[in-house]
Order: structure tokens, then C-alpha cells, then sequence
């Protein structure tokens, strides 16, 4: 199983969207895919699913079919996680859903973080335990669906709860805007992803084997970023966007990639995709409850909108091929 996050503390990038989008060109491709909605506001969840669905989540008298259910013992230090529950979207999609009560698990990954170090083994094999719930319960629900590849969602920020998903990401894309809050964001990533990689480095070999499984690596590699609806006049972001766009390049390279030199070519190899906005067909497509590129002719998709489906599908599937490439799956560009 790879592992994906899509992390960025600045909200409103498109990073939900991308998710969604790569799950299904992913199942397109061929690849079992698992989604885990680890953001407390559950926006992924909503987008695979209308509100009858949602509503079956939340059983009378029993926990909620969640990610909030599977971790709800540990936060009531009643035990372990607890089964996976996953709902099938498709045949290649399983998504692990989000729930708003999953805030109240910020505290206690915060205080597990503490604990890993703590001399004392009840105190340090809890904090484990807490800490690598979403690696395990990811890893539970991948195996039992034969999923290949399992993309992770969180919320806009940089708290304990997306330390603890992003230590269970072998790989990270980072989804952008074409804007100076964007740049700001990006300018605390490369810290903080380094912190927590040292953090997680400094606090595995102190878990025994027996007591914690699978353990996550904590890889949390940059793989790339994604600049994200711009305006777009011929393939570039028109004027009030390109001063920015301009930037982002060597500031990914020194923040994310490690400084070095500037690549003699023009062309950055850290930007996996520039998507451009496709303002009429996202809602026709939340209309009927479908990827942009699944739209049809039925669907209204006639004309212009076919040719935009048709842009956007290609557009997705280059990405989707960069990913697959960069995390060593077939189907990646050659």
C-alpha cells in the first residue's frame, strides 16, 4: 500500500477536489484506491456521498460507521481501534468516512505524541497506539479491500491530528494557489514536515514490534506540488496570478526540496500539474454526483462542456500518471 496525503495549512486550495478527482481517475486507471477523510469538517464525505447516505453513518444506540468509531476506544482509553468500517463507493473506490466529532481527538494525539518518549511502558505503548491509529486503521481497510493506493485528506492546518496523518504518508502532495497566503503557507511546510519526520525518527525505535503493528515509516516524502484553479489564458495564469505563480518554484525548491541549485531547465520538475479552473462543470458535477471527467452528454456535458470534460480528463489523467510514477505504481509516465 502507498500512502498519499494532501497537505496544505492554507485552506481553500482545491485539496478536497484533487482527492476526489484522483480517486476516481486512479479506479480509472486500474488501482484499487482507499480515501480517508481525516478532516474534521468531513468535505470528502460529502462529496462521495448525498445526505441519505451520511445519515446511515450515524446508527441509534451504536457507534458511528466513522473514522471517529474506529478510534473512539482510544479516545475513551477503553482500548484499541476498533474494526475499520469502510464504505465501498465503487468497485476500486472504498472511502473511510469523516466525521465533525473527530476534533474531539485532537487532545489526546496531542498528549500521545508526549507519551511515546515516556519511560513508563504503559504510558509510551498508549501513546503508540494513538499515534499510529490512522496508519492501522488505513493499512486494515487497504489490505481488506486489496487497495494499492490510499489517499488522505486533512483539514487546513498544523495541529497534532494532521502530525499523526501525515505520519501515516509515505508520500506528500502539496496542492497550492496562485496567491501571496499560499506562498505564506508554503513558507511553514517545509518545517513543519521536518519536524515531524525528526519527531517521529527520534520516537519509533522506542516502540517494541509486539506492541504496536503495522508501524508506520513516517516517510511524509514531498513528491511534488499542484497549482491549483488558477485563471488560465493559453496554459499560463493570466497577470494577476503570475507574479505569484512565478515564485512558487524556487520557494518550493528551497523550503520543500531542499535548496540547491536552480535547474538549468525551465521547466519544474516539482510542479506535478497546473489544473485549471473548470467554473461550469464542478457544478454539474456535484449535481449528479460524479468526477468533472465522468460527466456525459445526459448530464448536460454538450458542445463547450464536452470539450472542457474532455480537458479535464486529460489534464487529471497526466497527474494521476506523475503521481503513480513518483510513487512507484504502474501506470506512471514513462
Amino acid at each position: 500500500m502507498k500512502t498519499v496525503a494532501f497537505f496544505n495549512n492554507k485552506g481553500g486550495v482545491g485539496k478536497t477536489l484533487l482527492v476526489y478527482h484522483l480517486a476516481w481517475m486512479f479506479a480509472d486507471l486500474g488501482h484499487q484506491v482507499m480515501a480517508a477523510d481525516l478532516d474534521p469538517q468531513a468535505n470528502l464525505t460529502s462529496m462521495f456521498l448525498d445526505e441519505p447516505e451520511i445519515e446511515t453513518l450515524f446508527p441509534e444506540n451504536a457507534p458511528p460507521q466513522t473514522v471517529l468509531g474506529v478510534v473512539q476506544p482510544l479516545l475513551k482509553r477503553r482500548g484499541d481501534i476498533e474494526r475499520t468500517k469502510s464504505r465501498r463507493i465503487s468497485d476500486h473506490i472504498g472511502l473511510i468516512p469523516g466525521d465533525l466529532g473527530l476534533s474531539a481527538f485532537e487532545d489526546r494525539l496531542s498528549d500521545a505524541w508526549s507519551q511515546c518518549l515516556d519511560d513508563d511502558p504503559d504510558n509510551s505503548e498508549y501513546g503508540f497506539r494513538v499515534t499510529t491509529a490512522f496508519y492501522r486503521m488505513l493499512a486494515e481497510a487497504s489490505a481488506e479491500a486489496g487497495a494499492s493506493i490510499a489517499l488522505i485528506d486533512v483539514g487546513p492546518n498544523i495541529g497534532a491530528m494532521n502530525r499523526s496523518a501525515l505520519v501515516a504518508a509515505g508520500f506528500v502532495v502539496i496542492p497550492l494557489g496562485a496567491d501571496l497566503f499560499s506562498l505564506r503557507g508554503l513558507e511553514n511546510l517545509g518545517p513543519t514536515l521536518q519536524s515531524w519526520r525528526g519527531g517521529w525518527n527520534e520516537r519509533k525505535p522506542r516502540c517494541k514490534p509486539e506492541t504496536v503493528s503495522p508501524m508506520p515509516a513516517g516517510q511524509m516524502q514531498p513528491i511534488g506540488y499542484v497549482l491549483f484553479n488558477p485563471s488560465v489564458r493559453e496554459n499560463r495564469p493570466v497577470k494577476s496570478y503570475q507574479k505569484w505563480a512565478d515564485r512558487i518554484p524556487d520557494l518550493y525548491r528551497k523550503q520543500i526540496a531542499g535548496g540547491g541549485p536552480a535547474p538549468a531547465s525551465t521547466a519544474d520538475e516539482n510542479c506535478l500539474a497546473m489544473i485549471k479552473h473548470f467554473k461550469s462543470l464542478m457544478p454539474m458535477a456535484q449535481e449528479v454526483r460524479k468526477p468533472m471527467f465522468h460527466l456525459t452528454a445526459a448530464n448536460g456535458a454538450i458542445g463547450g462542456h464536452a470539450a472542457a470534460v474532455f480537458d479535464c480528463r486529460v489534464q487529471f489523467e497526466r497527474l494521476a500518471g506523475r503521481i503513480l510514477e513518483r510513487i512507484g505504481l504502474p501506470g506512471g509516465e514513462e
